[in-house]
């Protein structure tokens, strides 16, 4: 009797068009995982496709924390798509040993130079060309990574809007600093692979996503002077760990974020500056950080409950956020410190 009064019930659920459990769409998720003041930056599709942006530094750490957040929490069998946003040690260093961890699938970056510049280590780039095999797409200002759509969700879109020295609408060889009128202080031409770095614009409905990477300041100023090239975001990513060689005021007040995400170390970036100039920001809600800066105080720092690891010697929690199916909010949760934030969409 039991059982068919179980039945009876699925039956009338079924009939009245109420869609069961397992059928509830999957959200866009990011997951911003702790490589200790590197950067992994995991994106996980409604349709199950894995975009990761770069992998953290050399050893077992890194590549072991992000192939646990990518296998044993957002349950994935591989990488579709693995970003090198430049190449830094703390971007690039992890990917081989994280290839030996999780199956990578594609590899993009802004192109490997002929002759590299002092702070590009040559072992991190022979070990990653060895991996790629020479089959890496090299990507330019313009160009979107295709990502598989999920059935009556909104469509994802992520593009590419700096690369490699450049903005969208710029040519090679194009100066670091441009003329604008709206009180811009350029700053000496940065001759580090920062500049560099693969700026991306995720979109998913009306959410949007910006992940400068390491973009310094005069690149940063380009993207928004005279012309507001990305334009207003739901979420930022602290660019360069939140160092205030890098977060140009002119940036990060034209796209407007609500909800800031810094991939910090203890003793790494979210530099007082930086903290500043978010706080100023029209219309920021939240700051979340993967450490607490040990080296300021609690007003330099977000609130504790918006911070994933408190001390130098952690256990490398992540910061989850997540984009409800149609694309009108997002959740923010700190893991371990029961913190879980909603937001609406711009």
């Amino acid at each position: 009797m039991k059982k068919l009064l179980g039945v009876l019930a699925a039956l009338s659920i079924w009939a009245s068009g109420a869609a069961p459990l397992h059928a509830e769409a999957k959200t866009l998720d990011i997951y911003f995982v702790d490589v200790e003041g590197g950067a992994a930056t995991l994106i996980v599709t409604p349709a199950g496709e894995a975009v990761l942006v770069d992998a953290g530094e050399p050893g077992q750490r890194d590549p072991g924390r992000i192939a646990h957040v990518a296998k044993d929490v957002a349950g994935l069998q591989q990488i579709d798509h693995c970003i090198v946003t430049h190449w830094h040690i703390d971007h690039v260093g992890g990917v081989p040993a994280l290839a030996q961890l999780l199956p990578i699938q594609r590899y993009y970056d802004h192109g490997i130079p002929e002759a590299l510049t002092n702070d590009v280590r040559a072992q991190d780039v022979a070990a990653y060309r060895e991996l790629t095999k020479g089959q890496a797409t090299v990507l330019k200002p313009g160009d979107e990574i295709a990502l598989k759509p999920a059935a009556a969700l909104p469509p994802l879109r992520l593009r590419v809007v700096a690369a490699n020295g450049l903005v969208l609408g710029e040519l090679p060889g194009a100066s670091q600093t441009r003329r604008c009128d709206k009180g811009h202080v350029a700053r000496a031409d940065d001759p580090s692979d920062n500049c560099r770095s693969i700026a991306l614009v995720l979109s998913c409905g009306d959410f949007r996503f910006f992940a400068g990477a390491d973009l310094t300041w005069n690149t940063e100023h380009r993207l928004v002077c005279p012309e507001n090239l990305v334009g207003k975001v739901d979420v930022f990513q602290v660019d360069h760990h939140g160092f205030d060689i890098s977060n140009n005021p002119a940036l990060v007040q034209a796209l407007r974020p609500r909800v800031a995400i810094m991939n910090n170390g203890p003793r790494k970036g979210a530099a007082p500056k930086t903290f500043a100039t978010l706080m100023a920001s029209p219309g920021l809600e939240a700051v979340f950080q993967l450490h607490r800066n040990v080296r300021t105080g609690i007003t330099e720092n977000a609130p504790p409950e918006f911070v994933a690891n408190d001390e130098p010697d952690c256990q490398g929690r992540f910061i989850k956020l997540a984009v409800d199916p149609k694309g009108k909010s997002y959740t923010v949760t700190v893991t371990g410190k029961g913190t879980s934030r909603t937001y609406p969409t711009w």
